[in-house]
């Protein structure tokens, strides 16, 4: 891999990391701090919103969030050539 490729394959990685962790920014800290209040008057299951978020919401999204990541990564790595895996198919 060139010296390009290099900057390009890192540009696309942080963007997906920081789309990623805006994410997980918004669900963690807006929806289960900031927004608790509000989401609190909505009742599901019995537990309210802005409490399911604060213990659970959050740690679901990043663990999603997480797998995301390792997918579109290894279609990365594919795209680029350097992927760990052995030879794939890159015209998926």
């Amino acid at each position: 891999m060139d010296e390009s490729q290099r900057e390009q394959y890192w540009r696309t990685n942080l963007r997906l990391m920081t789309a990623l962790l805006s994410v997980w920014f918004i669900v963690s800290f807006g929806f289960s701090i900031l927004l608790v209040e509000q989401l609190n008057k909505i009742v599901v299951l019995g537990f309210p919103l802005g409490f399911w978020f604060a213990q659970q919401g959050s740690i679901i999204t990043f663990v999603i969030l997480i797998a995301i990541y390792v997918w579109r990564m290894d279609r990365l790595d594919d795209d680029y050539g350097v992927s760990d895996r052995g030879p794939t198919d890159v015209n998926r």
